[in-house]
C-alpha cells in the first residue's frame, strides 16, 4: 500500500472490487503512477501501450513516449505492480494521421499541434476501442486535468496545479469520451506523483518528463518535415506588407507567425516579425509588431463541452498563453482587446473559470491593421 497518499477516486463507486480499469501506459512516471493507484484500488488493472513510432535517434531520446525504451519501462512497471500489460502496434496509423498531417500543415504555412491530433485520433479513439474490447469500466490516463461530475454530466476542468495543466491539449475530448475517461492525477502536484513512484520503487520514478513533440528529436521540427516532404525546403521571397521583396528565406518550414529571429534583414528603422506565411507564393510576409495584433479568429472543427455562443468566455490561443476575455459569435471568436501570436493551425480553447467549454482550430484571423484600413 502507498503511504501518506489520499485515496484516489476513479469515480466508479465506493467499492472497486469486480471492476476493471485499463490504464494508458506511455512508459513515463505519470501513467505508471496511475497504474499503481488503479492496482491499489482493488480493481483489476490492465496496462495498454500503443507503439506509435520507431525511427532512429528519437527512439533513444530520454523523455519521449510510446517507443523503444518507453515500452520496456512500461512493461517493467507492469511487472512490478503485478498487472497485465499489452502492447499494440499503431505505428502506421500514427504516421498517417499525426506525422504526415504535421508535415502537411507546415507546407500550408500553418502552425500545427500534433499532440491534440494524437489525442483526438490514435490515443483516445484507439485506446477507447481496446479498453472496451477488454471489458473495462473506464480508461485512465496520466493527463493533468480533472473530470468533475456536473449537473448535466461529467465536465472537463483544469488541473489544480496550473504549472502541470494539460487541458489545452484535451479540448477535443468529446462528451462521450469524457463519460469513459478518468484522470486521477488532476488534483495532485507533480512532486507527489514522483513520491508515489519512489515509494513503490518504480524504475521510472526519476525519469525526465516528455519534452517538445515526441517524434521530433531535439526539437528540430524542420528536419522532420524535410524528411517527410523534401519539397518543404524550397526558398522564396521575404515580402513586406506592401509586397516589396526585402530578402530571401530558407523555406517556410523554418518560420512561424510572430517570429523575429532568423529573418536576416538589417538596416531597417524598426524590428520586423513574421506576420503570415503564403504557401502559394512560397513567401514569408513580415511587418512591424503592430501587424501581429488580431481582433478575431475564425474557428473550424469545433468540439463543445458546454454552452459557448454569445457569452463571455476566457480564450487561450496558445498552450503557454494566458486566457483572455472573448466572445464567440458564430464561427468567429472576438477578443475584447487585441491579441498577439494568434496563428492558423493552432487551437483556441474556451474556459468558464476552471471548466473547459471546448474549442476549435484557428482557420483564419482578422488583423487589427487590416480592419482599421478597411
Amino acid at each position: 500500500m502507498i503511504e501518506n497518499i489520499t485515496a484516489t477516486d476513479f469515480q466508479l463507486g465506493p467499492n472497486l472490487t469486480g471492476k476493471r480499469i485499463v490504464v494508458a501506459m506511455s512508459g513515463g512516471v505519470d501513467s505508471s503512477v496511475v497504474a499503481a493507484l488503479a492496482a491499489q484500488s482493488g480493481a483489476e488493472t490492465i496496462g495498454v501501450t500503443l507503439q506509435l513510432y520507431d525511427h532512429g535517434s528519437a527512439v533513444k531520446r530520454a523523455g519521449s513516449c510510446c517507443a523503444g525504451q518507453d515500452i520496456r519501462d512500461a512493461r517493467a512497471v507492469a511487472d512490478r505492480l503485478g498487472i497485465m500489460h499489452y502492447v499494440f502496434d499503431h505505428e502506421s496509423q500514427f504516421r498517417n494521421s499525426v506525422i504526415d498531417h504535421f508535415a502537411d500543415e507546415y507546407l500550408r504555412g500553418r502552425t500545427p499541434i500534433p499532440c491534440v491530433r494524437c489525442n483526438m485520433g490514435v490515443k483516445f479513439t484507439d485506446l477507447f476501442r481496446l479498453a472496451k474490447e477488454l471489458g473495462a469500466d473506464c480508461l485512465a490516463t496520466g493527463h493533468y486535468v480533472r473530470r468533475v461530475e456536473g449537473a448535466d454530466g461529467p465536465e472537463l476542468h483544469r488541473a489544480l496545479d496550473p504549472a502541470r495543466d494539460q487541458s489545452y491539449f484535451l479540448f477535443a475530448t468529446t462528451s462521450e469520451q469524457l463519460d469513459y475517461l478518468r484522470f486521477p492525477l488532476g488534483a495532485m502536484p507533480k512532486p507527489q506523483v514522483r513520491e508515489i513512484a519512489q515509494q513503490l520503487g518504480l524504475v521510472v520514478a526519476n525519469k525526465p518528463d516528455s519534452q517538445d513533440i515526441c517524434f521530433v528529436p531535439e526539437g528540430d521540427y524542420a528536419s522532420v518535415v524535410r524528411k517527410i516532404r523534401p519539397e518543404a525546403d524550397s526558398d522564396g521571397p521575404i515580402l513586406d506588407l506592401h509586397g516589396q521583396e526585402l530578402g530571401r528565406h530558407r523555406g517556410l518550414i523554418h518560420y512561424t507567425v510572430g517570429q523575429r529571429r532568423g529573418l536576416e534583414i538589417g538596416g531597417l528603422a524598426e524590428p520586423l516579425y513574421v506576420v503570415r506565411l503564403d504557401p502559394e507564393r512560397q513567401a514569408v510576409i513580415v511587418g512591424p509588431k503592430r501587424a501581429l495584433a488580431v481582433s478575431a479568429a475564425r474557428l473550424v472543427e469545433p468540439n463543445w463541452l458546454g454552452k459557448v455562443q454569445g457569452r463571455k468566455v476566457m480564450a487561450k490561443v496558445r498552450s503557454l498563453a494566458k486566457p483572455v476575455p472573448a466572445t464567440l459569435e458564430g464561427e468567429w471568436l472576438r477578443f475584447e482587446a487585441e491579441e498577439y501570436g494568434v496563428a492558423p493551425g493552432q487551437a483556441a480553447v474556451l474556459y468558464d473559470g476552471d471548466r473547459v467549454l471546448g474549442g476549435g482550430w484557428i482557420e483564419e484571423t482578422l488583423g487589427v491593421m487590416a480592419a482599421e484600413a478597411a
